[in-house]
């Protein structure tokens, strides 16, 4: 039995409900077949209590990040999440402080995590299209990456010692969608990196 856990961390809008990002979170639990995967689930419009979510993210084998990219970065409230859940997960449970020690100089920051062995995955709405990305001929991003643009994100997974799976995309979700396309692309995503991994 594989464990996974889901943080769903849509933030609502009047302009956007989270549809979509439930619906990626629901093809999740509905591709992993119920005998080989225990699922948990976290939306960052519900309450959270902290000890819960430590425990969660200790509990995991793999988690997976459904979100929304809001002004180039993670919503608030998920933002939110990490301040709290992972600052208190810094108490040995998530990381043993930062790595360092004032008695080994050789010891480097960000090397203190304790979940060495287990995964994470981002998966990511965007409105931006897959164009602007890995080109350097665009303007805005300016030949960076996905996986550029969240370095912040990787870097706070890694802090922990996890290890990246390869991050999905949905681009242009708001002025061109191409929403049974990306479907199809993330069932097979998921049953790559996941269901077969």
């Amino acid at each position: 039995m594989k464990n996974i856990f889901i943080i769903n961390g849509h933030e609502e809008y009047e302009f956007s409900k989270g549809a979509l990002n439930k619906s990626f979170v629901e093809r999740i639990e509905n591709i992993l077949p119920k005998e080989e995967f225990d699922i948990k689930t976290t939306t960052m419009k519900d309450d959270f209590n902290i000890e819960e979510e430590v425990a969660k993210h200790l509990w995991a084998d793999v988690i997976i990040l459904q979100m929304p990219v809001n002004w180039m970065a993670t919503p608030w409230s998920f933002k939110k999440y990490q301040d709290y859940v992972y600052s208190f997960g810094m108490d040995g449970r998530l990381c043993a402080g930062d790595g360092r020690s004032r008695q080994d100089a050789t010891k480097q920051y960000g090397t203190g995590g304790t979940l060495q062995g287990k995964k994470y995955m981002l998966s990511l709405t965007f409105n931006a299209p897959k164009d602007a990305f890995n080109n350097e001929d665009q303007w805005f991003f300016a030949g960076k990456s996905v996986d550029d643009l969240f370095l912040p994100t990787h870097l706070n997974f890694k802090f922990f010692g996890m290890e990246a799976l390869p991050t999905f995309a949905a681009y242009d979700v708001m002025k061109n969608p191409t929403i049974e396309d990306d479907f199809t692309r993330f069932d097979a995503h998921i049953s790559d990196h996941i269901l077969n991994a």
